[in-house]
């Protein structure tokens, strides 16, 4: 079964956006992380910025890269729901690790502090309705 036949056989809650609508909006969201994330590593490197400034970004970047394979490739619903959590999570710690160094770093991972709340609380109504 390929993964989408799989992922269309979950039960989910009728307000689950369509993939192609979950793809948009992270190509939208891309950008802001590429550069948000890589002004905040050049900067650690650069020794700008202290590592442990830097260190929730590369937890961040982690979790959201292993999301994927683990929902999709694993198809493993608790651990994607445990990672989209420490995604969550990471975000806020982002934010409040950069604050009082680049608030505008902070402030643009708004959108996808958003986004990442609505697929946190999709992830873990599938989760739970899939149990």
């Amino acid at each position: 079964m390929s993964w989408k036949e799989w992922y269309d056989s979950l039960a989910k809650p009728a307000w689950t956006p369509e993939p192609s609508t979950i793809g948009l909006i992270w190509q939208c969201l891309y950008p802001i992380i590429l550069i948000t994330f890589g002004y905040v590593f050049v900067r650690a490197v650069r020794q700008q910025l202290p590592w442990k400034v830097a260190f929730p970004f590369a937890v961040n970047l982690v979790a959201n890269l292993l999301f994927t394979p683990i929902q999709f490739g694993w198809r493993n619903l608790p651990m994607a729901a445990v990672d989209i959590v420490i995604v969550w999570a990471s975000i806020i710690w982002m934010a409040i690790a950069i604050w009082k160094h680049h608030r505008w770093v902070a402030l643009a991972q708004i959108p996808y502090f958003v986004w990442v709340s609505i697929a946190t609380v999709l992830q873990l109504s599938i989760t739970w309705s899939n149990r």
